[in-house]
């Protein structure tokens, strides 16, 4: 009761954060350059067709009346309508948000599969051709811009090779995708026992997950190395060796579950910024995810949908913070909810 009560308060202080965000992002979406009614209306439009569409929109209302019907549109759970595609805010995020998701999270794996043994390398070989060598790895990837790795991988793995598909979004046209139940290929495809279809949605998310992950695996592996060369010269480290532990059992037990709490907490921000970040490896590999749907709406003044995503990407921030704030009991028993 005690932990369920913590997660309670912790949902409740986020409460003014998501509130302050719904305020900033309806002042900045009406500071945005452009008005939709013009936009929609096409450049051969007149004045008075402009006003009609404007007032239709409610764009005429003066901007406190505008909140007002938007925060009770919100109350009811409703977003809105995008004008760019003419569908329900909620429907479009519902249906992009999961592509995003899945090619974050797979390049999230991938890079912690190879940053954080790499971290650990370096920090047990301090100075050593090994730490020099994992510097300059993580080091390019990080320096390379996103759209940049992304071209040079396609054009080397499907121009020159031939070894990835097309990259033309998240299946090729030659199947269909999978029954909808998470939104994620990967998954629906193994819950409906395709594998065909579930191998050719992998080796369409392989090249813009491995251009993210390239990105990613810099602040990842830096924070490892750097938390375990404080873990290993901690004192309790001279104990464990002093007392006779084994090598991997002094380093996996003990010292790696000690650095794994910044790693963590660095994990949660490489996260979180590569959501709304990835959308150049989104364009560059036509990825149908939430980054390209926020630029399209940006770029035509779509108020409700700039609004829908930057409430969509608050929500998940505020979830993100509550998941680490948990994953640190589970890794450190000694923080407790009532000490973070």
């Amino acid at each position: 009761m005690e932990r369920l009560r913590s997660i309670l308060v912790r949902v409740a202080q986020a409460i003014p954060v998501v509130v302050g965000v719904v305020i900033i992002s309806f002042v900045l979406t009406r500071a945005l350059p452009g008005d939709p009614a013009v936009y929609f209306a096409g450049a051969a439009a007149d004045e008075a067709s402009i006003a009609e569409i404007r007032a239709e929109l409610g764009l005429d209302q003066p901007l406190p009346i505008q909140f007002l019907y938007y925060v009770k549109e919100l109350a009811t759970g409703d977003l809105g309508q995008s004008l760019s595609t003419g569908q329900p805010v909620l429907s479009d995020l519902s249906r992009r948000l999961p592509a995003s998701l899945e090619l974050t999270i797979v390049a999230l794996l991938i890079s912690c599969c190879v940053a954080v043994p790499l971290g650990v390398l370096a920090a047990t070989r301090p100075g050593s051709w090994v730490d020099h060598v994992c510097r300059v790895l993580v080091t390019t990837g990080v320096s390379m811009p996103t759209f940049f790795t992304g071209i040079l991988l396609i054009y080397v793995f499907y121009y020159l090779v031939g070894w990835a598909p097309s990259p033309l979004g998240r299946l090729d046209f030659m199947y269909i995708e999978p029954d909808r139940v998470t939104g994620f290929y990967l998954i629906d495809a193994a819950l409906a026992g395709d594998w065909e279809t579930w191998l050719a949605a992998l080796k369409q998310l392989a090249l813009p997950a491995l251009t993210l992950a390239l990105f990613t695996m810099a602040p990842i592996a830096r924070m490892t190395r750097a938390a375990m060369l404080a873990a290993l010269s901690s004192d309790f480290i001279r104990t464990a060796r002093a007392a006779g532990l084994t090598r991997s059992k002094v380093l996996y037990t003990y010292a790696l579950r000690n650095a794994l709490l910044p790693v963590v907490t660095t994990l949660g921000m490489v996260f979180s910024f590569t959501l709304g970040a990835n959308v150049l490896v989104e364009k560059v590999f036509a990825w149908p995810g939430i980054g390209s749907y926020a630029v399209e709406a940006l770029v035509a003044s779509d108020y409700a949908a700039v609004q829908g995503f930057v409430l969509a990407m608050a929500l998940l921030f505020v979830a993100l913070n509550l998941v680490i704030d948990i994953a640190y009991a589970a890794i450190d028993p000694r923080i407790g909810f009532e000490n973070q």
